[in-house]
């Protein structure tokens, strides 16, 4: 896992009201869920001088899919990218508070962030398979992590394309191009590659927008299985996708976490007017 040494606290010229996050923390954890995996404390985010997140506080549970929804700008991306840090890319960027990966602060300075990459593996909402084989796209992290041994990477690539549903299919083209697998095919050689570096986390970003509903459909049994071997965390715009797969649910709503729930609780007596009104379609 990531090595963690104590560094100086984030500091913001700009800040939202604090709470108290323990309280916080304990009261968005949903009833009857496991441990909390990764754990967000009074977190705001600013790209410069905008801040898009304010005061976000929730613990998401192991082994359980959780959904971000909320309409478009409401920071559910940009909080899915501070889990694997992703967003340190981007000029200008900065977190103040406190994201943990197993109670351990994933923004202090001594973090390896090829490590944190690792343990917490990405899907984009653009398919983005590598100009390769399906082979070489499956055994490229394993090789970046200095295994070399033949039939080490051919167990890595079988047990990848097993788990993300996708071996009976391309088992007879492991050196054909990516590129000649449909647009559902290459979403699931994507997951793939995710596990192929055995992650703790999978993050989501919108993976089924541009896909066909057999495609969808396909994806979204892959999720239901895979919380018995990791956490997924889900950003969607669908509310009957959120509905059907996640366990527990977060509403955002101009960079603030309104509601975080059981994700039948928040679909059938949600706590919160403004998240009645979305999940009900009079809004968004």
């Amino acid at each position: 896992m990531i090595d963690i040494l104590p560094q100086p606290p984030h500091t913001a010229s700009h800040r939202a009201p604090r709470i108290d996050t323990a309280m916080a923390s304990s009261e968005r954890l949903p009833r009857e869920s496991a441990d909390p995996k990764i754990t967000v404390e009074a977190a705001d985010f600013f790209y410069g001088d905008k801040q898009v997140l304010f005061n976000v506080n929730l613990a998401i549970p192991e082994h359980r899919v959780t959904a971000l929804i909320g309409p478009s700008g409401c920071g559910k991306s940009t909080l899915l990218r501070c889990f694997n840090r992703l967003n340190d890319l981007i000029e200008g960027a900065r977190l103040a508070g406190t994201i943990r990966l197993d109670r351990r602060d994933i923004y202090e300075a001594s973090v390896d962030v090829t490590d944190l990459r690792t343990t917490v593996g990405m899907v984009f909402q653009k398919v983005n398979p590598f100009p390769k084989s399906i082979y070489q796209n499956l055994v490229y992290g394993p090789q970046v992590h200095g295994i070399r041994r033949r039939a080490a990477l051919e167990e890595i690539v079988e047990q990848s394309l097993r788990g993300a549903g996708l071996w009976e299919e391309v088992k007879d083209r492991l050196h054909h191009n990516a590129f000649g697998l449909s647009g559902g095919q290459q979403q699931r050689l994507c997951i793939a590659r995710a596990l192929a570096v055995n992650p703790d986390v999978l993050l989501m970003d919108e993976p089924c927008s541009s896909l066909d509903p057999v495609s969808t459909a396909k994806i979204e049994e892959l999720l239901r299985s895979l919380r018995e071997q990791l956490t997924v965390v889900i950003v969607t715009h669908n509310m009957q996708q959120a509905a059907r797969i996640s366990d527990v649910t977060g509403f955002f709503l101009m960079g603030e976490l309104i509601e975080f729930d059981e994700t039948k609780r928040m679909f059938t007596n949600p706590s919160d007017r403004r998240t009645e009104d979305y999940v009900t379609g009079r809004f968004g």
